[in-house]
C-alpha cells in the first residue's frame, strides 16, 4: 500500500524540513519554534497570549484526545501560530469536550500539524536555539519548499519585538469570576475587600480569576495605561501580568509607568512572567533572551528564602539577568534547571515578582499562596487582618 502524501511541513531557517499531516485551518504562517513539556492543558497553551508570535511543539506525544471547550480558553482566541504534534488528534474522550481539538483549530483559523518526530525536533531546538519556521498546511501536498525556508529565514524574531499590544485589551473593564471549582464551575466575587488595577500585558484569565478568589475587584487596564490612569481607581494593589515578545521593548512605555507609581504610591504591586521582567526593568535591572527558553508545566524553582522547592509553570524566552539587579532588591527564586532568576523582592516594601505561572492553568498548584501574599500584603496596608479571608 503507499505511503499517504504529506499534506503539511514545517521548515526551519537552517534548510531542515519536517513532514507530516496537516489538521486544522490552511495555509502558511511564520513564526519562532518552542517546545512545552505539559502533559495536559493543550487548549490553555495555545490560548495563552505570551505565545504570540510562536509555534508550540508539544513534547507529550497525546494531544487532542479530550477535545476542546469553552472554560478552557485563557483568552478570547488563540494566540500561538500553530502546533507540531506526535500523533494524529484522536476524536475526544472527555465528557467536558465540546468541539474536537482540529474542528477547534480550523474555527480559530489555526494550523496543526501531526505525525512529527517531536523527540528530534525537541533535541533541535535544545541545541541549536528556538528556530524560525515556516508551518504550511496544503490537504493537496504542494508545498514550495525553497520558498518556505526562504519564509523562515525572513522571520525577523521576538528579539525587539513589542508584542503586548497586538494582545493587550481594548479599553478597561472589570472581572469578578473566580476560580473553577467542583460542582459548580466558575464563581463570582461579589463581596471583594481590595480592589487591583491589573496591567494587560496578555494577561490569562485564570490569573484574574486567582486575583478575584482572594478577594480582589478587578480592574483590568490596557498595556499602555499611565501612572495617571492607574492611581485614578484608587487601587489597593497594582498587578502587572503576563504577556508575550521582548520586555525591552514593551518596556519602552511600561516602565515609565511603573516607576511613576513606585514613586508615587506605596502600593503593594505584584508581577507574573512579563509582569515579572517589566518589573525588573523598571527597579534598574536588564534582561536578556534565552537559548529556548522554559515552556512547561514540571519546572522546579527553589524558593531562596525558605529553602522549599516548588514545581511550577512557566512560559517566557526572556528572562531577568540577575547580576544587574540593584541593591535593594533581592532575588527570591531560581530554577533548578538552569540558575536563571525566577522572582525577586524589594527590600522593605510589599513588591515582589515571580517569572512562573502560580495561577497555573495549566500546571501545578504549589505557587498559588503568591496571590495570597498578594492579598495580606493589601490587607497590611490598610491595617487589616486576614482571618476572614
Amino acid at each position: 500500500m503507499p505511503a499517504l502524501r504529506p499534506t503539511a511541513c514545517l521548515a526551519l531557517a537552517d534548510g531542515t524540513v519536517f513532514y507530516g499531516r496537516g489538521f486544522g485551518a490552511t495555509g502558511t504562517v511564520t513564526a519562532e519554534l518552542v517546545f512545552n513539556t505539559a502533559m495536559t492543558g493543550y487548549q490553555e497553551i495555545l490560548t495563552d497570549p505570551s505565545y504570540a508570535g510562536q509555534v508550540v511543539t508539544f513534547t507529550f506525544p497525546h494531544i487532542g484526545n479530550v477535545g476542546t471547550n469553552p472554560e478552557d480558553d485563557e483568552a478570547a482566541e488563540p494566540v500561538a501560530a500553530g502546533a507540531v504534534v506526535r500523533w494524529d488528534p484522536t476524536e475526544p474522550s472527555n465528557w467536558r469536550a465540546a468541539e474536537s481539538f482540529g474542528d477547534w483549530l480550523a474555527r480559530k483559523g489555526r494550523i496543526g500539524i501531526g505525525g512529527v518526530d517531536t523527540r528530534r525536533l525537541t533535541r533541535a531546538i535544545r541545541q541549536q536555539g528556538a528556530p524560525h519556521v515556516a508551518l504550511s498546511h496544503d490537504p493537496e501536498g504542494r508545498f514550495d519548499l525553497e520558498g518556505l525556508v526562504a519564509e523562515a529565514r525572513a522571520f525577523r524574531g521576538l528579539v525587539g519585538l513589542d508584542l503586548a499590544r497586538g494582545v493587550t485589551c481594548a479599553q478597561s473593564y472589570r472581572w469578578d469570576e473566580t476560580r473553577w471549582a467542583w460542582p459548580g464551575g466558575f464563581g463570582r466575587q461579589a463581596e471583594p475587600r481590595f480592589r487591583v488595577v491589573a496591567l494587560d500585558y496578555g494577561a490569562k484569565r485564570n490569573i484574574l480569576r486567582s486575583l478575584a478568589s482572594v478577594g480582589a475587584e478587578v480592574v483590568v487596564l490596557p498595556a499602555t495605561a499611565t501612572a495617571a490612569e492607574v492611581l485614578a481607581h484608587e487601587p489597593n494593589g497594582v498587578f502587572l501580568s503576563n504577556g508575550p515578545g521582548d520586555p525591552a521593548a514593551t518596556g519602552e512605555y511600561a516602565v515609565p509607568m511603573i516607576r511613576s507609581v513606585l514613586e508615587r504610591a506605596d502600593l503593594p504591586m505584584f508581577g507574573i512572567c512579563l509582569g515579572h521582567q517589566m518589573l525588573a526593568l523598571a527597579l534598574g535591572a536588564r534582561t536578556v533572551k534565552m537559548n529556548h527558553g522554559h515552556h512547561g508545566a514540571n519546572h522546579p524553582v527553589k524558593n531562596l528564602e525558605t529553602g522549599r522547592v516548588e514545581i511550577t509553570s512557566m512560559n517566557h524566552g526572556f528572562t531577568v539577568d540577575a547580576q544587574t539587579l540593584p541593591e535593594g532588591v533581592v532575588e527570591t527564586h531560581v530554577s533548578l534547571f538552569d540558575g536563571s532568576n525566577c522572582g525577586l523582592r524589594v527590600e522593605g516594601r510589599p513588591v515582589f515578582s515571580v517569572q512562573y505561572h502560580p495561577e497555573a492553568s495549566p500546571g501545578p498548584q504549589d505557587s498559588a499562596y503568591l496571590f495570597d501574599r498578594f492579598a495580606e500584603a493589601m490587607a497590611a496596608r490598610r491595617g487589616e487582618g486576614t482571618e476572614g479571608r
